[in-house]
């Protein structure tokens, strides 16, 4: 259990400054004593932008920093010791008005947790004005402090799989407006139509941070609707992509992917992208693209395609039967045999005009990859392609109808050579590496050693936002929340109930129960072929580089 102990935090010079802690080991937690000081440092490192950093993330104490390296992330540990955290951090603010419908599913345990009957509770949420700390979660989704604490009350134990969009609920000591449907652990107590997220709108979120609410109660009836997935208008170039693809089949969810929109943490909008990275990029080097071009995941296989024109195209991830067959309704398909091809993947291969490319189910993996040569085309989002299940950013999931345009060819390109999709065995529990979780102390050294000792199963509620795994629940060693804090990709969450939830591509930007470790970044791709059933084992890898100590009094509980 060496390798698994909690990482010692460091100092600063400035008072301000309370420790530094591994998250990862492409990220570090910064942790401060007032909302105030965690503002000034997100200002600071976003104006000054250190080399490799990736995303600053605010929450209440502390501050999430991610990197495109570990080398990065440990520079920008010595960097920001050295920032003056005094500085103020200037914000624009305005008054903010939202109408709710007070009947949300957790009102009466909230009126029971806080001792007030309903109308209370509605008469002390509507009664008082809520500040904008912070944005994460999901973008537009804004953490609001109140002026009393009459309504603080813990998330629930488990949370909810799905939240509906517009709900109003109530956290720790924060308010919150979801602003589309997604999981979540608040206690929801009722619901508005007020759009909190939208990429047509100058600034997308409703309420920024600085910002007042007002929250108004009303009897009508609030018909909450999310809007279509927003996307960016399209450029001169995009409105010359050609109209390559036709999908006959969707499968059971084939969406657009490229490798993400890093950047935008502060937004609430995680990076999103290929659940298995390693495979789009195999993907496109054998259709001869970039490797951040933009194709298809797919999961489970079932997705039928047709070419409008010919097309070459590569199929990695998976291990999936392909079968090419002419199409029925064309003049050209006639004309040729109807003898069915079989290629192979991992390998490039055309697809000529009117024929119809048949990705089977996996025998072994969960998720393909299918790049066209010259990327997928179409509009872009805060820079990327991708479909983000978790925001609603980007592109609908592929439907039947659906017609993906192609853009031209790169001069020069070429396509590559046959490669090998390493796939994890799924006979035996797969071994995802960690390093210790920023928040591993909130449990005891023989919980510790239980995480790493058995295996977990995946189960059938995973999704691109997560796997949830089943086993043994992981009891914490100390009671009370832990207040939300920024997330990253290979963070393995640990709710009240014990279970843990390993975060991937769609996760949330911040979180409210404690992180035990890190799947380190290289083994994330295995995680993406994980299918509900297959088991899961953590070992521990050799820990980030120590930071320097701080002393066990200023360190945050």
């Amino acid at each position: 259990m060496a390798a698994m102990q909690q990482p010692r935090t460091s100092t600063a010079p400035h008072a301000e400054l309370t420790g530094i802690r591994p998250a990862g080991d492409r990220a570090i937690l910064v942790e401060l004593p007032s909302l105030e000081a965690v503002l000034s440092l997100q200002a600071q490192l976003t104006a000054h932008p250190e080399p490799g950093q990736i995303d600053v993330i605010a929450a209440a104490t502390t501050v999430l920093i991610t990197a495109d390296s570990p080398q990065a992330a440990q520079a920008l540990a010595a960097h920001v010791p050295s920032l003056d955290l005094e500085a103020p951090a200037d914000t624009d603010s305005a008054l903010v008005t939202i109408d709710v419908v007070y009947d949300g599913e957790d009102l009466n345990d909230v009126a029971s947790l806080t001792g007030l009957g309903r109308e209370a509770v509605v008469a002390a949420h509507t009664g008082q004005l809520w500040t904008a700390a912070f944005a994460g979660f999901a973008p537009g989704f804004a953490y609001l402090t109140g002026e009393n604490p009459s309504l603080e009350v813990p998330r629930r134990r488990s949370p909810r799989t799905a939240v509906p969009a517009g709900a109003v609920a109530l956290g720790g000591a924060y308010s919150a407006v979801y602003p589309r449907q997604s999981p979540g652990g608040w206690q929801l107590i009722g619901r508005t139509d007020a759009a909190m997220w939208d990429l047509d709108r100058e600034n997308p979120a409703l309420i920024r941070p600085g910002d007042t609410v007002r929250f108004n109660a009303v009897r009508a009836h609030a018909v909450v609707t999310e809007l279509p997935a927003a996307t960016a208008s399209r450029t001169q170039a995009e409105e010359q992509d050609s109209a390559g693809l036709a999908v006959r089949k969707p499968g059971l969810q084939a969406t657009v992917q490229d490798l993400g929109r890093p950047g935008f943490g502060s937004l609430g909008v995680t990076s999103a992208g290929a659940m298995d990275r390693g495979a789009l990029r195999r993907a496109n080097r054998l259709a001869g693209n970039t490797e951040g071009a933009a194709g298809i995941e797919l999961l489970f296989g079932g997705l039928e395609l047709e070419a409008l024109t010919d097309q070459v195209l590569a199929v990695t991830g998976a291990a999936v039967p392909l079968e090419i067959t002419p199409g029925a309704d064309t003049k050209e398909a006639l004309q040729r045999t109807t003898a069915a091809r079989h290629p192979a993947c991992d390998a490039p291969f055309a697809l000529l005009a009117g024929e119809r490319l048949t990705v089977g189910n996996p025998t072994a993996g969960l998720r393909s990859y299918i790049a066209v040569r010259g990327g997928l085309g179409g509009p872009v989002a805060l820079g990327s392609r991708s479909t983000d299940t978790m925001s609603g950013i980007g592109p609908e999931p592929l439907q039947a109808g659906t017609i993906l345009p192609v853009q031209a060819a790169k001069p020069g390109s070429v396509v590559g050579h046959p490669e090998i999709s390493p796939l994890p065995d799924q006979e035996a529990a797969t071994v995802l590496r960690v390093v210790p979780g920023p928040r591993q102390d909130w449990f005891s050294p023989e919980t510790l050693r239980d995480f790493l000792a058995q295996e977990w199963t995946v189960t059938p509620q995973s999704n691109r936002i997560g796997l949830r795994l089943n086993g043994r629940p992981l009891p914490r060693s100390r009671d009370g929340e832990l207040a939300s804090e920024g997330t990253v990709r290979g963070a393995v969450q640990v709710p009240p109930e014990g279970q843990p939830v390993l975060f991937l591509s769609d996760h949330p930007v911040t979180g409210g129960y404690p992180v035990i470790a890190v799947v380190v970044h290289a083994d994330l791709d295995k995680a993406a072929q994980l299918p509900p059933g297959t088991t899961v084992r953590f070992a521990a890898a050799a820990a980030p580089a120590e930071l320097p100590e701080t002393p066990k009094e200023n360190s945050h509980a």
